[in-house]
């Protein structure tokens, strides 16, 4: 097995950004999930509410990360907050601090979502756990659903599209990891692997919802429903949750790349 691609969303629930290579860290790959929007109360929005997001592209550059979006004008943010404003936001059931970034961000997304929204980071000192029930001590997330990354076998994908009428691409399901090599859904099973020179622990399959409809090209959902709808059909567990793919935590850092090979250790 090898991996065949590597993924970030710098921006919860925007378009991802295509790696041949990336460090791991403890929370994941360097910039993956690392800004939100949230709304008046902090709550964060997601392409859930806001299937527009999905159609926004990022960039990352020396100079930051670059903004753009069907309709908007080109916006480049910086890396680094200019000022530390804390503000308490929530993801899930997890409440935490980030740092709002500004004031032309918060303009720009709330113009294009067209409801009032802020841009905020999650800085490298600012730490959200993972949940305990599921990772050790130490175990760090950043914005993302609930775990640092998440893998998805070629092969999984191929059996789902073999019960599709329309085929979906791989997009749809927002992973990290894509390997190849693989049996179909035998990452369900991975409790341990090695990717390239780091080690991984798998900790739960991924629970999957209305996003995976939403087409990242236009920003609407599949008026079937799909491919969620068939994904139910076979996927579903009796205690509940659609599921698909591998969420992973590193237990070591280092180099991944496009083209390492991924060893299933336990």
């Amino acid at each position: 097995m090898q991996v065949t691609e590597l993924n970030i969303y710098p921006i919860k629930s925007t378009r991802r950004i295509a790696l041949q290579e990336s460090e791991v860290v403890a929370r994941g790959l360097p910039w993956d999930r690392r800004w939100m929007l949230v709304d008046a109360e902090g709550g964060f929005i997601t392409a859930r509410q806001q299937p527009r997001l999905a159609t926004v592209q990022t960039t990352l550059a020396e100079a930051g990360l670059i903004l753009n979006g069907p309709g908007q004008a080109q916006l480049g943010l910086s890396l680094v907050p200019a000022q530390r404003r804390l503000t308490r936001v929530s993801v899930w059931r997890d409440r935490l601090q980030a740092v709002l970034v500004d004031a032309a961000a918060d303009a720009w997304f709330s113009a294009f979502l067209g409801q009032p929204c802020r841009l905020v980071q999650l800085t490298d000192d600012l730490v959200r756990p993972v949940d305990p029930r599921y990772g050790q001590p130490g175990d760090e997330v950043s914005f993302a659903d609930g775990y640092p990354l998440l893998l998805l076998s070629e092969a999984s994908l191929a059996d789902l599209n073999g019960r599709l009428r329309q085929p979906v691409p791989m997009r749809r399901f927002r992973p990290n990891l894509v390997v190849d090599g693989a049996i179909p859904y035998a990452e369900d099973g991975w409790r341990r692997l090695r990717v390239g020179e780091v080690e991984f622990a798998g900790v739960k399959n991924c629970s999957r919802c209305i996003v995976t409809t939403i087409d990242p090209d236009c920003g609407e959902k599949d008026v079937a429903g799909e491919p969620l709808r068939t994904l139910s059909s076979y996927r579903r567990r009796p205690q509940g949750g659609v599921f698909f793919g591998q969420n992973l935590i590193p237990r070591s850092g280092g180099v991944i790349r496009v083209g390492d090979p991924v060893v299933v250790l336990e």
